[in-house]
């Protein structure tokens, strides 16, 4: 039951990281300045990403520990706990730089290798 879990929590991490990718394609970090929905919607992503990771059992995580499950968590915790405090410059850079090193990483999980 476990593994079934977790290859659905790391299907989830997968794809609102892309979700998240696919909000920002053309854009610019202005564009976090400017669009508040743009804003909210990556911040919530980035927050689903981290609670899935949060969720993926102790011995899923060493099996891949390329993933940094302890930095993907730590991010959801800012973003939670201080909801009115986000940098937005680190949460442009988490997704545009952090999230498609992550999707790379995930897609290599045979689990998900077929996405």
């Amino acid at each position: 039951m476990a593994r079934h879990e977790d290859r659905v929590r790391l299907a989830h991490m997968l794809e609102y990281s892309c979700e998240a990718m696919a909000f920002v394609e053309g854009k610019d970090r202005t564009a976090l300045d400017s669009d508040r929905m743009l804003e909210l919607a990556l911040v919530r992503l980035v927050e689903i990403v981290g609670e899935a990771a949060a969720r993926v059992t102790a011995e899923t995580r060493a099996e891949h520990g390329q993933v940094p499950w302890q930095y993907i968590t730590s991010m959801r915790n800012r973003l939670v706990h201080g909801y009115d405090a986000v940098d937005l410059d680190i949460l442009w850079q988490t997704v545009k730089g952090d999230l498609p090193a992550l999707v790379k990483l995930l897609k290599q999980i045979p689990a998900l290798d077929e996405r």
